[in-house]
Parts: structure tokens; sequence; C-alpha cells
């Protein structure tokens, strides 16, 4: 379905959940909360809070993580597909009015839209005490943690990869800061939507900054900060900052790698917490993750796999035998495709599903591993490269390398950047960071070697796909209905 940003409705969402709003409601109209009444308490601001986090919870994993990875080049469409997600597989009929990209768009924007309101009125509401003021910078960190995290997945998909040179004239998105119901936003420039990313990360970090991290939170820390303040710095180039920001976490010492086959699978199929630095609160079975099923394919009437996507061969090969990862994201089963049985092949197995949120057996839920440890040894193996660093590069890479079953390598120079690519590349595999690393990295890619022709779609357009760098489809098309309504947005070359 097509969607657009709707800036006239800004709580319409808040009305249709969970009775957020403490005020009495029933004497309003059912579709509107009036906002002079919904920030009366710090409780108030705690409902708030919990919104923040429910819609986060909706708007990680599934489509707004899969959608990259069919676009990249791990993957292939079997013949059974059904052309689900086709068009960004394809490339060549991926147009601006896709589905999947005007969901992303409208959803982060919608929720963008319920963290401006609420931090215009957290600061109408007093706080009794000094527990309660407490509570109410937890919850405007909270806020600008939000915000940061959905402007940076924005500005990733729908922008140039970050230039130091030309981020101030490179077109970004619209940053919306305050609730306007007329508003007809233009389009900010990188530069601008990147400094924002940045202070309202520090906004949260001065506001979470004695909420310590731990194993598996499901709320914001300051350790979440770090995460997100590492992340974004890689994706600008400040090698030393996103260094910086990364060694944090490493030297915190509260997140440690798992170092065996069997602590790495319960990772992916148990939910195991020791490695996850911050991941939403999922529960069966009303308030259960998205999935990431369109690689998994269970099903249940004849018990077999029917996967829409499969790994290509050459992608299962980047991992030894050695490789602790292997076994995990990888599975051999029974695949079925139109018809016909197919004995020997894998599917991708990351997510196969945590048996305590399973409600039926053809849903594989897993807990959402936003910000996770071994991220923070590839951003600092890469930053130390780019400084000049290597000796504090190939020690992070090689902790990393030994947790998982990899023997070290001593390498210098282009083979090291190498190696530390082919490492982010496996760590990192199926969870939407392949499409934007090829981005930032300036690569075009070749789809090749499936792991057989007879299961998959054939053409130039699937697994013979080439793309070459710079693409214009690499960066996203603004959503056709919001170009067409707000005459202010400029589309991006090529759609």
């Amino acid at each position: 379905m097509k969607q657009m940003i709707k800036f006239k409705s800004i709580i319409t969402y808040l009305t249709i959940t969970f009775g957020l709003i403490s005020c009495n409601v029933e004497r309003l109209p059912e579709d509107q909360i009036d906002l002079s009444r919904a920030f009366e308490s710090v409780t108030d601001a705690g409902n708030w809070d919990n919104l923040f986090y429910r819609e986060l919870r909706g708007n990680v994993y599934g489509v707004y993580s899969f959608t990259t990875e069919v676009q990249a080049d791990m993957l292939n469409a079997t013949a059974g597909y059904g052309n689900r997600n086709g068009s960004p597989h394809r490339w060549t009929d991926f147009l601006s009015g896709d589905g999947n990209i005007s969901t992303i768009y409208s959803n982060y924007y919608s929720a963008i839209n319920n963290i401006n309101v609420a931090i215009r009125g957290f600061k109408k509401i007093s706080p009794a005490n000094e527990a309660e003021q407490k509570s109410l910078n937890q919850y405007t960190g909270d806020a600008h943690l939000a915000r940061a995290y959905y402007y940076l997945n924005l500005v990733l998909r729908f922008s140039k990869a970050y230039d130091p040179s030309t981020s101030k004239a490179d077109l970004a998105v619209a940053l919306i800061l305050e609730p306007d119901v007329n508003l007809k936003p233009k389009r900010s420039t990188v530069s601008e939507v990147y400094t924002q990313i940045l202070s309202d990360i520090s906004i949260a970090k001065t506001n979470l900054q004695d909420v310590q991290g731990t194993k598996g939170s499901t709320r914001f820390t300051i350790d979440a900060v770090w995460a997100l303040e590492a992340r974004v710095r890689l994706y600008m180039q400040d090698w030393e900052g996103a260094k910086a920001a990364a060694e944090e976490l490493i030297k915190g010492g509260r997140y440690t790698l798992y170092n065996s086959a069997e602590g790495v699978l319960k990772m992916w199929s148990e939910d195991t917490k020791d490695e996850i630095i911050f991941e939403p609160a999922v529960r069966s079975p009303d308030e259960r993750p998205n999935t990431m099923s369109i690689f998994y394919g269970y099903n249940t009437g004849g018990r077999n796999y029917r996967p829409d996507f499969l790994p290509s061969q050459w992608v299962i090969d980047k991992f030894s035998n050695t490789d602790y990862r292997k076994a995990a994201y990888f599975k051999v089963v029974p695949i079925f495709i139109q018809g016909s049985r197919y004995e020997g092949f894998r599917i991708v197995n990351k997510w196969p599903g945590n048996r305590s949120l399973m409600t039926d057996l053809n849903t594989n839920y897993n807990s959402q591993k936003v910000f996770r440890i071994a991220e923070y040894y590839l951003i600092s193996a890469e930053a130390s490269y780019m400084i000049e660093q290597e000796e504090d590069a190939v020690k992070r890479i090689n902790e990393l390398r030994k947790a998982r079953g990899l023997t070290a390598i001593n390498v210098t120079g282009q083979m090291l950047l190498n190696e530390i690519k082919d490492e982010r590349f496996r760590e990192l595999a199926f969870e939407g960071f392949r499409l934007d690393d090829l981005k930032r990295w300036r690569e075009g890619f070749e789809r090749k070697n499936p792991q057989s022709m007879d299961m998959i779609m054939k053409g130039a357009d699937f697994e013979s796909k080439r793309v070459t760098a710079g693409d214009n489809k690499f960066v996203w098309g603004i959503p056709e209905r919001d170009v067409t309504v707000n005459l202010n947005l400029t589309q991006n070359p090529g759609w």
C-alpha cells in the first residue's frame, strides 16, 4: 500500500494502540487526543517513552532490513518467489512508487513526528522530585536517540554516501524537528542531517550518561548512545570519532564475544545476550518482532522449506568450515520449489525462531539485535586502518576472527583492508548492512555462482545481475506520492 507522511495527524497512531495518555480520553473525540493534557506528569512522559519503544520494535527487521539485502549481491530469487520483493532485486523496475520504499519512509517519519510532539511536550512537565527529574531526563534521552536512529536510516537510504567534499550540497531528506500541520518541507543537505543526528546523540548522551549498559538491554543506555555514535561516525568517515566510540564499548568490557559454535548458534536461535547492547523488548503473543521469513520460508502444511531467496554459493564459501558462524547462518534442508524437491542445499538460518516466541510452526520470531558488540570490533578495525593505525586494526579484527573459530591474520595495506571488509561481510551477513557498505565503499557488484540454476530465477536481472559503482538506485527514490503532494521535495536522479 502506498503511503505518505501525514503531518496533519501527528498522533493518530496513539489513539488506536494502547491508551497511551493518562488523561480521561473517553471525553475526547475518537480520532484525536488533546495535546494540552497529554503532558501533565512524568507518568505521561513515561507513556510516551513506551510508545517510542513500541514503534521502534515495529520499525526494525522485516522489510526494514531485508529490502536492501535482496537488492544487493548475496541472494538469489527462487523460481517460486512469486515476485515478492522482486523490484528491488531486479533494479530495472524498482520505482519510487514501490511499497517497500513508501512503507519505510512513511513509518520512519511517523515515528519521528511522535517523537517531536513528545520532545516539545516534555518541556512543559515539572518533575515533583529528584527521582521524577531523573526519569524525565531518561525519557528525553530516549527520544533524541530514537530520532537520531531514524534519521540515520533515512539518510543512508535516500541520500548519497557521505562525502566530506560534497556533503554541504548533496541532498538528503527533510529535517522535521517540530510538529507542524501545514509543513511542506524541502530536503536538507547531507551535512545538515548528519549534524542534526550528532546533535541528538549529544543530547541523548547527556541525559543517559547515568544509565549504565547491561547485556541484552531492552531500553536505551549510555552504551546504546556510543553504539549509534560509532555507526554514524563510520558512515561520516570520521574515523577517529568512530574508533573512539567503538573503543568505549569494547574497553568497557560488559559485552563479550561468543567463542564457540554453540555460543554463536544460541545467540541467533535462542537469543542469548552476551553480545547484545540493545534489542527492543519482545514477547509472545502480543509484542512479537518483525521477521526475516523470506529467507526461511518454512511451510507448516508440508513441513518443508519454500524460501523466496537463497544464499549464493560464493557467499556460503566465504565461511570456512572452521567458522562457527557457518552452522548458525546456514542450514541444509529439503527445499520445495514449484512442486520439485531439492536436497542438500542451504537456506539462510540466521533467524530460525526462538521457541519461546513461537505460536505456530511457520513463524521465526527472534529478538531484534539492533546493536551488538561484534559490529564495534569491525568499526574499530576499519577506522584504525583508515587513520594508519594498522596494528590496532589487526588486533581488533583478529580478536573477532579468533572468537569465531578462525586463525589470526598478519597482513598490511590493501590486503588488511580487504580482510576487514570480508570479516564485515561475514559477521553482518543478511542484517541489512551490505548495500550501504557497497555504496560507501564506492563499489559495484556482480551476482554469481548460485547454489543451483534449477531452483532460481534466471536472467540479466537475476543471477547474473551487474551493477556499477554509483548506480542511481543505490540511493532510493523519495516515495512517488510524497513528491506529488509536496512539490518542495526534489526527486533523486534516475527515479
